[in-house]
C-alpha cells in the first residue's frame, strides 16, 4: 500500500507540475514585481524520522527591516498579495518538488520548524513516522484556526488510520477548504502561535505553515 501511496505521488506530482506550470510561472513574474527576490522560500524542515531536507514555497513576505536592521513583525511584512497566496494555498506550490524528490508525500502531517523537533512528547513525535504532506488530516480539520494540541492529535490520528481511501478524502476536502478559504490563520493573526512546547506559555511569534 506504501508503495501504491509513493506511485500516487510521483504521477500526480509530474502531471501537476506540468499542468501548472504556466501558473507557476506567472506567479513567480508576480512575487519578483511585488516582493523582489527570492522569490523562492527555502527552509529546512523535518520530514519522516526525522530527517531534515529543504522545504520549497513560494515567498509571501517583504523583507522589510526596522532602524536597527531587524526583520519586521510577519503581520507588517504580509502585503495583500501574499494573502492572497496563503488563501489560496498557491504558495505551497512548489512543495510539488519535495513530493517529487521523495521528501514529502501529497497527504500527510504538515512539516514544522526544525526548532520543535526535542519539544514534542513521545505521541507528539509519532507524526513522524509517516512522510510530511502537503495536506494532512489536520488541514481539513482546522489548520491554523485550531490548537497545537489538537493538530498533533489529527496528526497521530492520521498515521494510526492512514489508508488510500482517506487520503483520497483529504485531498477532495483540501479543494473544498481552498475554494472557501477557511482556517488559514488564527483568529487576529497570521499563521499560528508559535510552538514552545507543551508546558510552555506560548510566544506571539508565528510558525510558517
Amino acid at each position: 500500500m506504501l508503495l501504491i501511496k509513493r506511485c500516487i505521488d510521483i504521477v500526480a506530482a509530474v502531471v501537476l507540475l506540468l499542468l501548472l506550470a504556466p501558473i507557476l510561472i506567472i506567479v513567480a513574474l508576480l512575487i519578483k514585481v511585488k516582493l523582489g527576490s527570492p522569490v523562492i522560500f527555502i527552509q529546512e524542515r523535518p520530514g519522516i524520522h526525522g530527517k531534515i531536507f529543504r522545504m520549497y514555497k513560494f515567498r509571501t513576505m517583504l523583507n522589510t527591516k526596522d532602524s536597527s536592521g531587524r526583520l519586521l513583525s510577519d503581520e507588517e511584512r504580509l502585503t495583500n498579495f501574499g494573502k492572497f497566496l496563503r488563501k489560496t494555498s498557491i504558495d505551497e506550490l512548489p512543495e510539488l518538488v519535495n513530493v517529487l524528490k521523495g521528501d514529502m508525500s501529497l497527504v500527510g502531517p504538515r512539516p514544522l520548524l526544525v526548532e520543535y523537533l526535542p519539544l514534542y512528547n513521545k505521541e507528539q513525535s509519532r507524526r513522524h513516522e509517516v512522510r510530511p504532506g502537503i495536506t494532512g488530516w489536520a488541514q481539513i480539520n482546522g489548520r491554523n484556526a485550531i490548537s497545537w494540541e489538537e493538530k498533533f492529535k489529527l496528526d497521530v490520528w492520521y498515521v494510526d488510520h492512514w489508508s488510500l481511501w482517506l487520503d483520497l478524502k483529504i485531498l477532495f476536502m483540501t479543494a473544498v477548504k481552498v475554494l472557501i478559504r477557511e482556517g488559514v490563520d488564527q483568529e487576529g493573526r497570521v499563521g499560528m502561535e508559535k510552538f514552545v512546547g507543551n508546558d510552555a506559555t506560548t510566544h506571539r511569534r508565528n510558525a510558517l505553515d
